[in-house]
Parts: C-alpha cells; sequence; structure tokens
C-alpha cells in the first residue's frame, strides 16, 4: 500500500468513526446493575437510566444481572462491544475491594472499564444498640476499649462496605470488636434492634427511621461532609476521628475502548441530569448526595478506593467467602 492510499484509508476510516460517533445513539442502550431489583444501586440506575434517555433522545434500559457481589454483572460489561451501547451501574462499594478480595478474577476494573462519571455518593452511619451507654463516638471508643474483643459488630456479610468500614473504623479507632457476619443489612439492623448485637455500618436511608423513633443510637456519619438527609449528624471526623473517611461513591463506566467522543457525549448528559434539583432529592430519598463530575473523577476515585480498601483488606487478613 503506497504512502498515499494509507493515508486515504485512514482519513476514510477517522471519518467513518466520527460520523458513527455524531449519530450516537441511534438504538437503545442497556445499563447494566450487577445487583437484584430494589436495593439503592437498582434505584440509583434507573433515576440515571431516566434523564440519559431525556438527555440522549434513545431510551436506557435498565438490566439486573447479579451475581458474586457485583462481579457477574461487571464481567458482562467488560466483554461487551466497546461500542456505547452496553454501560454498568459501576459501585466502588463492589469494585474497589474485588481484587484483593478475588485475587483469580478475570477481571481488573480500572484496566478493563472506563468511567463516563460519577454519579452519588452515600454515607454509611454508624448505629448502636439502646443498650449500649454511649451518647457520642467519644463514649463509644471508650466503651469499647474497656472491653476489647466483647462488643459485637454485625454487618452484611464478608467483605461488604459495611465489613471493611468496620475493619477501617477498629483500625483508625485503636478499638478491638468482634465481627458478626449476616447475609444482608437487614437481618443485621434486625438482630441490633433486638439487642442481640451492639453496633453496625449500615446506609443511613435504612436506618432513619429507628434513628429518629428513638430505637438506635446513631453517632456519625463515614463520608467527609455532612450528609443532606441528616445535616445535624456529625461526620465521624468531626466527632473525634479526624480524618475517617468511607463512603460508597457510584458511576457510569462502558468497556474499555469505548470512543472517546461517546464518552464525553455521556457524561455531559449524565451531568445535566445530575443538575437537576428533583434528581437530587431522589436521591436524596435514597441516603445518597449528588456527586456530579467529569469522566476522570470516578476513574480517580476508583483507582483511590482500591488502593485504600487493598490495604484494609490485606492487613485484616480479609478473604472472600463464596
Amino acid at each position: 500500500m503506497t504512502p498515499h492510499l494509507r493515508a486515504l484509508v485512514g482519513a476514510l476510516l477517522c471519518a467513518a468513526a466520527t460520523a458513527a460517533a455524531a449519530a450516537y445513539p441511534d438504538k437503545p442502550i442497556k445499563l447494566v446493575v450487577p445487583f437484584p431489583p430494589g436495593g439503592n444501586i437498582d434505584a440509583t440506575a434507573r433515576i440515571v437510566a431516566a434523564g440519559l434517555s431525556d438527555k440522549l433522545g434513545q431510551s436506557v434500559v435498565v438490566e439486573n444481572r447479579a451475581g458474586a457481589a457485583g462481579l457477574v454483572g461487571a464481567e458482562l460489561v467488560a466483554r461487551s462491544a466497546p461500542d456505547g451501547y452496553t454501560a454498568l451501574l459501576a459501585s466502588t462499594g463492589a469494585l474497589a475491594p474485588l481484587k484483593a478480595l478475588n485475587p483469580s478474577a478475570a477481571l481488573t476494573p480500572e484496566r478493563d472499564l472506563v468511567a463516563a462519571g460519577p454519579i452519588s455518593r452515600a454515607p454509611l452511619v454508624l448505629v448502636v444498640s439502646p443498650r449500649v451507654p454511649a451518647k457520642s463516638l467519644k463514649e463509644f471508643i471508650g466503651y469499647a476499649k474497656s472491653q476489647p474483643g466483647k462488643l459485637t459488630i454485625a454487618t452484611a456479610g464478608v467483605g461488604t462496605a459495611a465489613h471493611l468500614t468496620g475493619e477501617y473504623f477498629q483500625k483508625q479507632s485503636g478499638t478491638k470488636l468482634l465481627h458478626v457476619p449476616y447475609k444482608g443489612s437487614s437481618l443485621a439492623v434486625a438482630d441490633l434492634l433486638g439487642g442481640h448485637v451492639d453496633v453496625t455500618f449500615d446506609q443511613l436511608a435504612s436506618t432513619l427511621p429507628q434513628i429518629r423513633a428513638g430505637k438506635l443510637k446513631a453517632l456519625g456519619v463515614t463520608t467527609a461532609q455532612r450528609t443532606a438527609i441528616m445535616p445535624d449528624l456529625p461526620t465521624l471526623a468531626e466527632a473525634g476521628l479526624p480524618g475517617f473517611e468511607a463512603a460508597t461513591t457510584t458511576g457510569l463506566m462502558f468497556p474499555k475502548g469505548t470512543p472517546q467522543d461517546v464518552i464525553a457525549r455521556v457524561s455531559t448528559a449524565l451531568q445535566q441530569t445530575l443538575a437537576d434539583a428533583k434528581v437530587a432529592k431522589q436521591f436524596g430519598e435514597l441516603g445518597a448526595d449528588v456527586h456530579a463530575g467529569p469522566a476522570e473523577d470516578f476513574d480517580r476515585t476508583l483507582r483511590q478506593e482500591t488502593a485504600k480498601w487493598g490495604k484494609v483488606i490485606q492487613e485484616a487478613n480479609i478473604t472472600a467467602q463464596h
């Protein structure tokens, strides 16, 4: 092939790619949720899908592909054609600890997926049973230190965000708690209400009714800033653990290799969706705050969270349970 012909072919391919990007999207987009219907991640996807459908002028269809703590759905997206028509409702709670918990997993999120932008950030809340004689974080830490290994911390299961946050909390506070894993947060909270366990980390939206009714005591939220859903509740950093931060950030991701023009188009539509006050209200009802930004913001957050939770998992010697 002559240099002139190579240049002509290159120009034609570039023009074809540009034309394809300009026409995007010309068919429905599939948004994969790697968890069952009904949870916060699923609700987040449906809020985002409605907004993107409006902004992009094409249907965005939510498809639940649950399994292996989010791995099944994430791998499905990573293996899909990088054409902008298969996206993942990603969560740092699932993706950041993935390789540390499952070293043999074929998926490496930072290598195999690329972000179109962050969506929301949700704190966990530290709640204790009414039987625990502590009204503040400092009192609770003092009480826990007075009887190491005696107080029980319930979680939604081994390797979950609640479990990892609990291990991180113990490291930062110098406490030692007895881990009691459950199959889901609802069971953990039920036993906390019944006085069978002492403390848990859980989503604020799930425990807010019990907190307001005085059935559980909230000692602080895990994000760096207070949350709009309960602005009077301090952060753990404010309440006595400077620098403490743990949150689940959601974002939109595509297979690696998706054209940059497509990523930019979706990123703009996503940020426009999240700028709507009605959308912010919907996220508030889920116990989350809107966390909009450019595509690279979520890629950076995922890298940082992967390093952070990988260290926690290693130091606590946590292994995934199947």
